[in-house]
């Protein structure tokens, strides 16, 4: 049921989070962590956190970075606790389980938590469709990454839970992106090649100064993330992008 879910940590300092994690997956029915250049792991401290869900860390898969953490995702939704320069999509977790649920029965999905100090850089957040906020007291908002698996793991079982019901939860109108679509939605690895070719377009065409792009790229990455291309799109946004390079290059040429 939850095969395609899975559970990023970015560089998570305490082995005690990610065992702890661990645990939150398990009592929720998930099993797939990512583990992004953790500060330390494999170690005993984590196995004793995970409390019976060792499986869960025996079979977590280590990366890099966290574009190699959610590649092949047709929807990653990012963990953030504070507003950004550039706001994004935001869900609350009820929304978030919702859209988990229905994306995960066709494409994989992430739910992406960072680290213990300071979550997630910006330029994280910004390969994330959406990002998720939960609505913690005002006068004391910290809270665990661990206790942050929890709630999200626990909103994706519910979504489960009452589809099975034929329950619909009250989901203040979920976003169009999430309604069965025609074609393949594509994943984050393509999209990353998408926003290189698209910049690398830009600059040959004059549209961009490579040396001062501003926040265009990140907009761009805003709007592309928001709407999700299926890859009829993709190829033919490619396709535009190429066109556009070989008409700069004929100008370029034709000038001498």
């Amino acid at each position: 049921m939850f095969a395609n879910i899975r559970i990023v940590l970015v560089n998570t300092t305490l082995p005690a989070n990610i065992g702890s994690a661990a645990r939150a997956m398990k009592t929720m029915g998930l099993a797939d962590l990512y583990l992004v250049d953790p500060k330390i792991f494999p170690s005993a401290e984590a196995t004793a956190l995970a409390s019976g869900a060792s499986d869960i860390l025996a079979r977590a898969r280590i990366v890099g970075t966290l574009e190699e953490a959610v590649a092949d995702c047709s929807l990653v939704i990012g963990t953030s606790a504070r507003s950004r320069t550039i706001p994004w999509p935001l869900m609350d977790a009820r929304q978030a389980g919702e859209a988990v649920r229905i994306e995960s029965e066709t494409h994989a999905v992430a739910i992406v938590f960072g680290r213990e100090d300071r979550g997630l850089t910006n330029e994280e957040l910004q390969r994330c469709n959406y990002h998720v906020s939960i609505p913690t007291d005002e006068e004391y908002g910290v809270l665990n990454i661990a206790a942050a698996v929890q709630v999200l793991a626990y909103e994706v079982r519910m979504a489960h839970l009452l589809a099975g019901q034929q329950v619909r939860p009250d989901d203040q109108a979920m976003p169009v992106q999430f309604i069965r679509w025609d074609e393949e939605i594509v994943p984050h690895g393509d999209m990353e090649r998408f926003y290189s070719h698209f910049e690398q377009m830009l600059i040959e065409t004059g549209f961009l100064a490579e040396d001062n792009p501003r926040q265009l790229l990140a907009r761009a990455r805003r709007l592309f993330g928001r709407v999700r291309l299926d890859r009829i799109e993709y190829n033919m946004w490619r396709g535009i992008f190429t066109r556009l390079q070989e008409v700069a290059a004929e100008l370029k040429k034709a000038k001498g």
